[in-house]
Order: C-alpha cells, then structure tokens, then sequence
C-alpha cells in the first residue's frame, strides 16, 4: 500500500469483494472508496454470512474502515440505504455531493429498450442514467434530502488521507472486458472499467497509486450475450463445478477455461503490478481452505507458475474458500 487499485480482469465476477474484504481486515485499511454503479455486486462471506453488496464498499467488515462513495459512482437510492442499514455502516460512509442518482425512469428506459436484451443489460437504470450526467440534466447526491448527512467531497477526503499515508483502496466494479472502451463491444457495460477509469471517478491522480492489482478467477465467467472464448456447455460446466449464479441478478453465469489472451490485455491495459487469484479450490478440490503456498498440490502450482510466466506478473493473493480470510497470502 498505502493506495492500491482493485479492479477486475476478465467479465466481472472474479471475487473482487472477497479480495478486498481480506486486505481490510489483514492490512487494517483506513479507507475505502467505491467506483461503478450498482449493476454489479460484491460478494462478501464473513463470519459464515454472505452479503451481496451494489453499493457499500466491501471493506465494511473492518469497522474502523472510512466507506467512501466517489463522484463517478451512479446511486441507486433505495440499494443503497438498504446495505447501509444491512452493514450498520451510517456512521462512517460519505458519499460526494456530486455522485449521481438513478432514478426509476432510467430503469424503465433500460428494460424497455430492444437493442439491449441481445447485450444482457441488468436492467438497474445505470446506462440511462449515464446519458443524463453527460447531458448535464442528472440529479446529484447533494439533491437528495436523504443524503444530507453522508455528503463530503471524496476526492479530498481520499487525497488526504493518501498524503497522510493511509491505508486506502480504490474499489473497482465488472471487469475489463466490460470496458466501454477496451471490452467486447457492444457487449460491454455503459462505462470504462480499467484501472484508470476508477481512479478518475474516485479523483485520484494516477501518480498517487501504488499498486495495481487485477483480480482473475481460476477459470472465467460472464453474464449476458457477448463471446467468451472456449465457452463450455452448461452441463459440462456444472460438471466441473464452474456454473454459477451471478450475486446481484441471480442471473446464469457462463462458463470458460482461464484464457491467457485476455489476461495479458487485461494486465497491459491496467498497468497491472500484483494479481490475485481466487477460486483455486473450484479447479484443485484439495486446495480448499488452504492457507499456506507449499500445501497446495503441484497441479495448482504449475497453474498459478503458468499465469505469473505468461503475464509477467506475481500472483500475490490465492482465493481458497468463500470465506473472507480463505487466503494464501505471498505478499513480502
């Protein structure tokens, strides 16, 4: 640390929240700043309780931990009161004056426009919401009376507290082949997913970043329409205990073999420093709860070796459970 990027490498769903839910109770963050918008969620286990969180950020398991909302971030109002009172969090979340609000319209919009249905939008309003800020009509956070007592100014707050060598995360949501810029367009969220996108929206300079780090799963899964390389059957899928259902949509997940391709673009696009890797016990079932490197069979070792060879970049963080402390941890 002190600040260090999270974002994703491949179509979302690669275990971001439970990466960062260790790094903050294992580094005992001090802050924690959410970007994107609530078409995504978290997954969080801790203490045997799964939360799937849209708008909190996933470091609320560290009560000591400042919640930030940055101005980029699309609010959807209902969502988010509703996890600020699931996660007993109000004492400690800000949200910038200038984050924008969805408003039900803009979920109407979403669901009712044809061309979408083929791209797989979540329906959440966030595209249409989208188009009102860049068209300068949108509704802010420091708009809504039920916002008063959150409002900050995030870019201020986090710089600060960079300055002052804080321990701070940028929170990125989906994952770089959602990227409205560098994804599978048209089958793509409504704006950019990359490293530096999310430093824009949480305003922070990139010269004010650390570490990079860009989470993949032991194998890939994606939401929607859209290609996904060496796309397995869903029965064959299940059969390797890859099929998945997604946390905030409870929409089917489909399901391919890690791809180096996409992860070397990822890496590059991201000037990504450090990786984590999570659901190696989906893919090496003896490697479930593992929490130390020399335990883990030789199989998940060339794997893990293979993927540091081929992107040119250290595997620092191994997912081995659903648990938040599920981790093998190789950082110095």
């Amino acid at each position: 640390m002190p600040c260090t990027v999270i974002t994703g490498g491949f179509w979302g769903d690669e275990g971001k929240g439970k990466i960062i839910s260790y790094l903050a109770l294992k580094d005992q963050l001090d802050i924690c700043v959410r970007t994107g918008s609530v078409n995504a969620a978290h997954t969080v286990w801790y203490q045997g309780k799964r939360y799937a969180l849209h708008m909190v950020p996933a470091a609320f398991i560290n009560e000591k931990c400042r919640l930030l909302i940055g101005a980029g971030v699309n609010i959807h109002l209902p969502q988010l009161l509703k996890e600020v009172e699931e996660t007993n969090v109000k004492s400690r979340i800000g949200i910038d004056h200038q984050t924008s609000i969805i408003e039900e319209k803009h979920s109407f919009q979403d669901k009712t426009r044809g061309h979408l249905k083929g791209i797989g939008t979540t329906g959440w309003g966030v595209g249409p919401a989208i188009e009102e800020r860049v068209g300068r009509t949108a509704k802010l956070a420091k708009d809504i009376p039920e916002l008063q007592s959150y409002l900050t100014d995030v870019a201020e707050e986090v710089n600060n507290g960079i300055s002052k060598d804080r321990r701070v995360i940028l929170e990125g949501t989906q994952g770089l082949m959602l990227s409205l810029f560098h994804g599978t367009y048209p089958y793509v969220t409504g704006r950019d997913t990359s490293a530096s996108a999310i430093c824009s929206e949480a305003g922070v300079g990139p010269t004010k970043v650390n570490e990079v780090l860009v989470v993949f799963k032991a194998f890939m899964t994606r939401v929607g329409g859209g290609p996904l390389p060496g796309e397995l059957a869903k029965e064959e899928a299940k059969d390797r205990g890859w099929f998945e259902m997604a946390a905030g949509t409870g929409r089917e997940r489909r399901s391919a073999p890690f791809n180096f391709e996409n992860a070397k673009k990822a890496v590059m696009i991201n000037g990504a420093t450090q990786l984590a890797l999570t659901k190696l016990d989906i893919m090496y079932t003896k490697c479930k709860g593992v929490r130390d490197y020399a335990r883990l069979s030789e199989a998940a070792k060339q794997f893990i070796t293979e993927i540091e060879e081929k992107t040119g970049i250290p595997i620092v963080l191994i997912g081995t459970g659903p648990e938040a402390l599920d981790i093998i941890d190789r950082r110095k």
